[in-house]
């Protein structure tokens, strides 16, 4: 009677088998990860496809753009952001109509800490709230443009020189320089640290630095994660962004022996604080080798962070008479 034997791998063949998978994990999981960070980018592309048709929505309705927020000379901020003023066009009319523009957003804070899909990117992994004064708020990853880098002179309550300001309500035919060449948002990384309130530049006109030491050498309070924690808050660093330097340019600051990358004001807003106030709110993302940009025509398209500074400062102008090219 013959025996039948079982086969069997050796230990050598069953670590080569072991070793060949491996080896095409690794060569998948790369290309796994770029099929997941396109559809990211597709869905962050399409949430800001759907906030610009919420701006067309809101100047058909108001003969005008939304305002960056409102605030008159010598009162406290506490102005809603033009996230909150187009809620009506995103699917939010329930949450649009607790809201109270005349009493603004600190004295709402079931409103503050409200979570608005739309308005969150999803290649940023950090997805949660921030307390600021006692109140908790939700962040955001999309920045309107208020301009090249003036926030807001506060002697005449008016804001920069971009499509979005503080009490600026431009109808489109302000936007001079065309809305397929005019920026009118782009991404940013929730939780940015942030340089705060050294006070300087303060005088009127001053030119917009070169580079980003220029802004550091500024100086300010160092807060590590301040920037874009509030959608419903009208300040720029919470809501918007400048064309002061090109996406994802790096504007670094050591603090403890840690380098962060920061956005920048010379003062916020508020009674005593200097009459011109300055922003450098950089664009930024997750996304590899640049960041989606709304345009005011509605259209929206990926700006590599190699787009010369000129061009980036000359699309965050309204009425600049810059020649933009495709």
């Amino acid at each position: 009677m013959s025996v039948r034997r079982c086969g069997a791998f050796t230990l050598i063949e069953l670590l080569v088998v072991i070793a060949i998978i491996a080896i095409l994990i690794g060569l998948l999981l790369p290309a796994v990860q770029k099929v997941r960070e396109a559809a990211a980018r597709i869905w962050c592309a399409n949430n800001l496809k759907q906030i610009g048709l919420a701006i067309h929505g809101y100047h058909d309705a108001n003969n005008g753009l939304p305002p960056q927020a409102t605030w008159s000379v010598g009162s406290t901020f506490s102005g809603y952001s033009v996230h909150a003023r187009i809620l009506p066009f995103i699917e939010q009319g329930n949450l649009s109509a607790r809201v109270s523009f005349a009493i603004g957003y600190a004295a709402q804070p079931d409103i503050c800490k409200t979570r608005i899909p739309l308005y969150r990117c999803p290649s940023d992994p950090k997805d949660g709230t921030r307390f600021d004064g006692g109140v908790e708020f939700y962040p955001t990853n999309y920045g309107f443009c208020i301009g090249t880098w003036l926030g807001l002179d506060q002697t005449t309550a008016q804001g920069g020189d971009g499509p979005f300001g503080y009490n600026y309500r431009h109808a489109f035919g302000a936007i001079t320089d065309g809305l397929s060449t005019t920026l009118c948002a782009a991404d940013v990384k929730s939780f940015t640290p942030a340089l705060l309130d050294g006070g300087q530049p303060a005088a009127p006109n001053t030119p917009p630095p070169s580079a980003p030491a220029q802004v550091i050498a500024y100086g300010g309070n160092f807060d590590p994660d301040y920037c874009h924690t509030q959608w419903v808050t009208g300040r720029t660093l919470q809501s918007g962004i400048t064309t002061t330097f090109p996406p994802n340019t790096k504007v670094s600051y050591t603090s403890n022996g840690v380098t962060y990358d920061v956005d920048w004001t010379s003062a916020r807003v508020g009674p005593g604080n200097p009459q011109q106030s300055y922003r450098v709110v950089t664009a930024r993302s997750y996304h590899s080798e640049g960041v989606n940009a709304l345009m005011l025509d509605g259209s929206v398209r990926f700006v590599t962070n190699t787009i010369p500074q000129a061009i980036w400062r000359a699309m965050g102008t309204r009425a600049g008479g810059e020649v933009v090219a495709e």
